[in-house]
């Protein structure tokens, strides 16, 4: 008897330990629940006035919400209620709107994204391809333009050993071993073609000025000069020459006699730009130094 006495005093123990409180029920009853309902409701706290419109059927309605905070509930189809509160409540502070009316208001978002992302796709493609385009042509110019000075030299240094080679032969193999770089060869072409000169005197200028580069890219400077100032006494508006002569006045380090030649070469084109800058350059260290 007492063994039964003891278990029914546990069993009454543990109803009242388990059993809700009155008040506690009334509290839970007060509690808004959130259930997936077939109609689901939808609840908007505004502090300003702000029409809606929330599409529950083909005719769209329109509800204008006061300025005082109030609770309004709005019919709408079926949704999560849980849905409907993430989705409005990027919307902004304290507005919670029915999932139609918010997904009708992101849709737009979606769309414009859509239709961007074609167009920039299709913008950084064509940039791609005009990338391409352009390094393909400049490879390709450059092979055809190595291919052809291949071929010229090979025929003018043909007829340069078997002698059959003129003046200008000789002048036109320097220019190509000088756009190749071989700048020894050129200077043995170009000086064959300086001395054997059978052409007009004023075409020579053209002849001095490229030897006077290729001694300039030798390092032999004290040369180039000579040749520099032998092109531009036979042609005296060869402008090119004329900036030869400055940069080579100032690879010496001489800065007065450079800025004469820009000088030189500005009374002859005026909007040279090689010119320009490079005098100002020269200028501005004579000032620095006292020696203008």
């Amino acid at each position: 008897m007492r063994a039964i006495a003891s278990v029914q005093t546990y069993l009454v123990s543990q109803t009242k330990a388990t059993a809700p409180s009155a008040a506690r029920s009334a509290r839970m009853a007060t509690r808004p629940v959130f259930r997936p309902a077939t109609t689901t409701t939808a609840l908007a706290v505004f502090r300003k006035a702000w029409p809606v419109t929330c599409s529950n059927s083909a005719q769209p309605q329109q509800q204008t919400i006061a300025s005082s905070p109030e609770l309004v509930v709005a019919s709408s189809t079926p949704a999560s209620a849980a849905t409907t509160l993430a989705v409005v409540l990027s919307l902004g502070a304290g507005a919670i709107l029915p999932f139609p009316a918010a997904a009708a208001l992101a849709q737009p978002l979606a769309d414009l994204s859509e239709g961007l992302e074609t167009p920039v796709q299709l913008i950084y493609l064509a940039a791609l391809l005009g990338f391409l385009v352009v390094g393909a042509f400049l490879v390709v110019r450059q092979v055809l333009i190595r291919r052809e000075l291949e071929e010229a030299a090979k025929v003018l240094g043909e007829r340069v050993r078997t002698g059959e080679a003129t003046s200008e032969d000789s002048f036109e193999l320097g220019v190509i071993l000088l756009r190749k770089k071989l700048f020894t060869q050129a200077t043995k072409n170009l000086e064959k073609a300086k001395k054997g000169w059978q052409g007009e005197e004023e075409e020579l200028a053209q002849v001095h000025n490229a030897l006077g580069y290729a001694y300039f890219n030798m390092e032999r400077v004290d040369s180039a000069v000579e040749e520099y100032k032998a092109a531009v006494a036979l042609q005296p508006g060869y402008v090119t020459a004329w900036n030869n002569l400055g940069d080579a006045y100032e690879r010496l380090k001489e800065y007065g006699p450079a800025l004469d030649a820009y000088r030189e070469a500005l009374s002859y084109a005026p909007d040279n730009k090689v010119a320009q800058s490079r005098a100002d350059f020269c200028k501005t260290r004579l000032e620095r130094t006292g020696k203008l």
